[in-house]
């Protein structure tokens, strides 16, 4: 089998199932290698920083109980997290009102990406665990993924590369401009 870049990968056959496709994402591969190393939680470092400090740890917004982060690792541009202040990988222990918050935040979030990037749908959700894809289990987080008509195009499938088509601060600029126009008109 041929990896990204052309490599050969090999596999053991058991591992390959016929007709599965192989979403390749070199991008995550330090983050995903090292995980288990890392000793605090990049979250509550992010959130803990000075204001002035935001933009460097692509924090956007916090309010009373959550904040709105950039994935640093996207799905797709404008790929952000929701996630509670309170370090927990417990959906269970939140309080009503920080789901409250996080819900808010959640339409807040929706609303500012259909301004900037018109995405076409959103995929919403939460990895909780391992096994179902938490890549930091210690800090529960909603991902929000804004999504268009032909995001899966050739690129994934044929070349094995997934385009971003803006770069994070970038991408930070506009929604940092759209919260706060959208927060100063509520």
């Amino acid at each position: 089998m041929v990896g990204p870049g052309g490599d050969e990968v090999y596999y053991p056959r058991e591992v390959i199932i016929k007709g599965m496709d192989i979403l390749w994402a070199p991008w995550r591969s330090s983050y995903v290698e090292n995980v288990d190393n890392i000793e605090s939680c990049f979250l509550c470092n992010a959130i803990s920083q000075p204001e002035e400090r935001w933009r460097d740890v692509l924090v956007l917004h916090k309010s009373s109980e959550s904040f709105i982060i950039l994935n640093k690792y996207p799905y797709n541009s404008g790929h952000l997290m929701i996630v509670p202040i309170k370090h927990t990988g417990n959906y269970e222990e939140l309080s009503e009102n920080t789901i409250l918050d996080m819900d808010r935040l959640l339409r807040l979030s929706l609303r500012a990406l259909k301004e900037v990037f018109k995405p076409h749908g959103f995929n919403i959700g939460y990895n909780i665990g391992r096994p179902a894809g938490a890549g930091l289990e210690s800090h529960i987080h909603m991902h929000v993924v804004p999504r268009w008509n032909g995001d899966t195009n050739f690129m994934p499938v044929i070349a094995h590369t997934k385009v971003i088509s803006q770069n994070l601060l970038s991408t930070y600029d506009r929604l940092k401009e759209a919260l706060s126009s959208l927060l100063t008109n509520m």
